[in-house]
């Protein structure tokens, strides 16, 4: 068809043809990421728990520039977002929190996302303009559905309330209904403090909790527990698997897959889709 328009010279037809071959590239890149995202729990929705490295003001500010991220990201595919735990930083920022995404295969698309994140930037809270680096930790794990069976065993279990802490709003309440709960086994801590209802939020900490000890059974099968972690062990150099510059050039950088993008604006403000495609490309099978 593309020929006889050609030989036709036809460029209505013409411009047709392309767009019809654009179309079907579209279709055949959407199939081929599908083949990617065939692991057992890439299908569910997943919890996103960030953490601020070392540095006070600086990286609790960096830690809540990425939940800004993943949050416009999860806007951006139509996905329902919701935040779980919040505990706010003295001046500005983020000390950690943790956020719910529900929508098609999203564990699937961020679990690759999991590790340290590096920000190179001018301070805006530096009086001298000094240039800074900072760092936050990601870690991505999938909500469970009822099919799948985990056994908790209340004496294996640490529970204790708390009163909210944050800036107020409608996410945030000032009773004494927040709830933290302790797996001893694991180590694993889960909080939750987004409902007025204690009982609610001991609810939604017990699907976390879930959620983390399934991704745990998971990293162990797949033999890569042990490397998640080593590099939790410190939210700094050296552990980083993605480096955000905005001065002295302007740069986002994978460090696992290489990939690049000269847009660190339009990547902060939720265009990731071209990181986690790679991510799936390269980092399936390791």
């Amino acid at each position: 068809m593309n020929q006889l328009a050609h030989e036709e010279e036809n460029l209505q037809f013409q411009e047709e043809v392309m767009q019809n071959i654009k179309d079907l590239r579209s279709e055949v890149k959407k199939n081929e990421i599908k083949c990617f995202l065939s692991n057992e729990a890439d299908p569910l929705n997943c919890y996103i728990e960030i953490h601020a490295g070392a540095g006070g003001t600086e990286s609790q500010d960096w830690a809540d520039m990425l939940r800004r991220m993943y949050l416009k990201w999860s806007d951006k595919k139509n996905f329902k977002s919701s935040l779980i735990s919040e505990h706010r930083g003295d001046e500005a920022g983020i000390k950690s929190a943790t956020i719910k995404i529900d929508g098609d295969y999203v564990f699937g698309w961020l679990r690759k996302e999991s590790g340290i994140h590096r920000l190179v930037r001018i301070s805006p809270f530096d009086s001298g303009a000094r240039r800074h680096t900072s760092f936050a930790s990601v870690w991505i794990y999938p909500v469970i559905d009822e099919n799948i069976n985990i056994e908790i065993l209340e004496k294996d279990l640490r529970i204790d309330t708390y009163r909210s802490s944050g800036a107020g709003g409608q996410h945030v309440n000032t009773t004494d209904s927040a709830v933290r709960i302790t797996h001893i086994p694991s180590k694993i801590v889960v909080q939750c403090q987004n409902e007025r209802s204690q009982h609610k939020n001991k609810e939604t900490c017990m699907n976390m909790l879930k959620a983390r000890l399934y991704d745990y059974e998971l990293k162990k099968r797949e033999q890569e527990n042990q490397n998640v972690e080593n590099s939790k062990s410190e939210i700094g150099w050296g552990h980083q698997i993605r480096s955000y510059v905005l001065q002295p050039y302007r740069l986002v950088k994978d460090n696992r897959t290489n990939f690049e993008s000269t847009s660190p604006d339009k990547v902060l403000d939720g265009d990731i889709d071209e990181f986690l495609e790679q991510s799936l490309y390269k980092l399936n099978d390791k």
